[in-house]
């Protein structure tokens, strides 16, 4: 279940406070006086890993999971592999189908052949392959969605989901239903709440859209979830002024 411990900002949120080390540090600062206990690594400047441990550790922020380049992690997963080594961690995200057309079945299938071969690589050195989904997943695959055609022919063992609140709501699926069917395979949940501006989808802080998030809650910790993680790709204005009214809601939802 939810807890100060497992509760975490995604840094693609606050990419652009992060655009040098030493902003990064700032903001990393930031992040800990929120009220987060640990972090997930996309889309800052890039910063070695003994470096960012540095930084995290001085905060007092664990690193929970890392998105890595997603053709590196098809082409060479041991790239991957090390990253996780060197920061002490254990889930590659792969986030983003860079190249593949989702909508053309040759294009799903030779994607899904990488991502097992690369899962399982990932298996064998003892580390999580997850995969981060959008709505465009939800594309129709013969008499399924192509996620739930991803998650059907790469076993759990060799590839576990990251799942996305507001995408699997904006795709037309259910984010219970989802965190239910998941078990044992969701070790990450990303939580964006999804709401309404004149009828157009829009992507909020946790607590003012319309996801019922004690259900969300109770089912991903009923599956199994380890990190639950706050993102919100755009924002009204300042990210970290997002992720605090985020952290405050879900704090207020803690046991």
């Amino acid at each position: 279940m939810l807890n100060i411990k497992n509760l975490a900002a995604q840094l693609y949120t606050v990419r652009s406070l992060c655009q040098t080390p030493q902003e990064t540090a700032a903001t990393l600062k930031q992040i800990k006086s929120i009220g987060f206990a640990a972090v997930e690594v996309a889309g800052i400047c890039p910063i070695e890993a003994a470096d960012l441990l540095k930084m995290t550790g001085d905060e007092g922020l664990e690193i929970c999971s890392v998105h890595g380049d997603a053709d590196s992690i098809l082409t060479d997963p041991q790239k991957g592999i090390q990253r996780l080594k060197e920061l002490g961690i254990d889930y590659m995200v792969y986030s983003y189908p860079a190249g593949f057309d989702l909508t053309r079945a040759e294009d799903v299938r030779t994607m899904v052949g990488k991502l097992a071969s690369s899962g399982a690589a990932f298996r064998a050195a003892g580390k999580t392959l997850c995969y981060h989904h959008h709505s465009l997943e939800f594309t129709r695959f013969g008499k399924m969605t192509v996620l739930e055609h991803i998650l059907e022919s790469i076993g759990p063992a060799d590839l576990s989901l990251e799942l996305d609140t507001y995408w699997i709501q904006h795709g037309g699926g259910t984010v219970v239903e989802w965190c239910d069917r998941l078990k044992n395979r969701l070790p990450i949940l990303h939580m964006k709440d999804y709401g309404c501006i004149a009828g157009t989808p829009t992507m909020m802080e946790v607590g003012n859209g319309n996801l019922d998030w004690a259900k969300i809650i109770a089912a991903a910790g009923d599956s199994g979830c380890k990190w639950f993680v706050v993102e919100q790709d755009t924002c009204p204005g300042n990210p970290l002024d997002s992720l605090k009214i985020s952290c405050e809601y879900l704090r207020s939802q803690m046991a």
